[in-house]
């Protein structure tokens, strides 16, 4: 496990230099789409202004078998980003055109002045500079909170791509914790 996931609790020294920027880890033991959708939802019953991308599997299958559709938080639009390859198959199955119509939910996020961006997960995609690399990089560059999911397979990339950026545990209340350390430094709405 890396060092950040298990210190969830970064101490001061090292928040006042980290980018605003926290990925859930997805170590399989948790439904992390299920929890960062949760989540989101909190936040904005709360009254922030949240944006981006959660995860959905419209057919029940959250494995390799099933549909991978991401939901826009805000417009609640659908973006199939997954291609049906057949159970023999040992090829991606990201359907990169669906994340380039869905990239630009991220785009938009950037200036409708959010508190926080949502990203529904740093992937393979993402550790090989495609996917919504570029996106999550303009978000940072210019501050604005994002909370992602990254698998356990993927966190030593997050961590090159952040700058070493928190990785949290799949826990509502570190995640929380973070979330409340991180838009309380946020101007009001």
């Amino acid at each position: 496990m890396p060092s950040s996931a298990m210190n969830s609790e970064a101490g001061p020294a090292n928040e006042a230099s980290a980018v605003a920027a926290a990925a859930i880890l997805d170590d399989g033991m948790v439904d992390a789409d299920a929890l960062l959708a949760s989540l989101v939802q909190q936040q904005r019953q709360a009254g922030r202004r949240v944006r981006g991308l959660v995860m959905t599997h419209p057919d029940g299958e959250a494995g390799c078998a099933g549909a991978m559709v991401l939901v826009d938080i805000e417009t609640h639009e659908e973006y199939l980003v997954s291609q049906p390859l057949g159970s023999g198959s040992r090829a991606c199955r990201a359907d990169t055109q669906g994340f380039a119509r869905a990239s630009q939910v991220l785009r938009d996020a950037l200036h409708a002045g959010p508190e926080l961006v949502v990203s529904n997960r740093f992937g393979g995609l993402e550790a090989e500079g495609g996917g919504f690399a570029a996106e999550l990089l303009d978000l940072m560059a210019q501050g604005v909170p994002l909370l992602t999911v990254v698998a356990t397979r993927h966190v030593a990339a997050w961590e090159r791509f952040t700058g070493a950026a928190c990785v949290l545990p799949a826990q509502a209340c570190a995640v929380s914790a973070w979330l409340d350390r991180t838009l309380a430094r946020r101007p009001a709405a």
